[in-house]
């Protein structure tokens, strides 16, 4: 059988929030890739069983663990079970996330802070805990060019703002400058770190704006791309930076968004 050409067979990859939408469709495409995945979940136990059963039937082995990203214990016995059960890991997908939306004025300060906590300090938490792993131990130039690399899921959100939902804003822009401090702190250790922003993609947390015909075409006046994103969209981009193809990338956002980010109001002047 001739390998794929983005192989990550013998690498095994921690997805957070793994149990649907973008990060059910990253782990099965990180399985396919040949990559062992760790499942996490937080609240969706059957969707986490699924996702791993998918990998599996890609020929790639899984494991489910159940870890709330924003309690830094959790967070730690995340990544204790899956070194448990791999012994070590190269790639990490911090996707989880969550919107709590509301105008500015009736947002309640738990709201706010809920999404701050899941969105922001999450990913910090599962960041340093790869960092450490990614020090800790020798390099692995079988399997792996970089000592280790970290995929952070931001938003066009941290580029578009956006009224209404300040919180996952300020979560997604906080997530661009970690990423990119992060980055540059840790290249020289040859530990590659970088974003995906998501434009409009076809996931169950936004149905309402791509469920009915007027629905889709209204957000397809964003897209000058004119279709809207589907989860596999973003799996792609994710398997691509934890290859070797993208050895040379660390710092960057990749925007994967249909042209949402283009300002499609001016392509008339404006």
């Amino acid at each position: 059988m001739t390998k794929p050409v983005l192989d990550l067979s013998g690498q095994v990859a921690v997805v957070t929030g793994a149990s649907s939408g973008i990060g059910q469709a990253v782990a099965i495409g990180l399985g396919r890739a040949g990559a062992a995945v760790v499942v996490n979940y937080r609240g969706e136990r059957d969707g986490a069983e699924e996702t791993a059963e998918a990998v599996k039937a890609a020929g790639a082995k899984a494991v489910v663990v159940h870890a709330d990203v924003s309690s830094e214990a959790d967070v730690m016995e995340l990544f204790r079970r899956t070194k448990e059960a791999f012994g070590s890991f190269q790639i990490l997908v911090a996707n989880a996330g969550l919107q709590r939306d509301a105008p500015a004025h009736e947002m309640s300060l738990d709201d706010w802070r809920k999404v701050i906590d899941v969105n922001l300090t999450g990913q910090f938490l599962c960041c340093r805990a790869a960092i450490r792993e990614y020090l800790a131990r020798d390099p692995q130039p079988e399997l792996s060019r970089a000592a280790g690399k970290i995929i952070c899921m931001s938003s066009v959100h941290e580029r578009i703002m956006w009224a209404g939902h300040v919180n996952y804003a300020a979560s997604k822009g906080g997530v661009m400058l970690m990423m990119q401090s992060l980055a540059q702190e840790y290249a020289a250790r040859k530990i590659r770190i970088n974003s995906i922003a998501p434009g409009a993609i076809k996931t169950p947390i936004n149905r309402d704006a791509w469920e009915t015909p007027e629905a889709l075409a209204k957000l397809l006046k964003l897209i000058p791309y004119g279709r809207i994103g589907e989860p596999e969209d973003i799996a792609n981009a994710a398997v691509w930076l934890a290859s070797d193809h993208s050895d040379y990338v660390t710092g960057a956002t990749l925007f994967v968004d249909g042209g949402m980010t283009l300002y499609p109001e001016f392509r008339d002047g404006g």
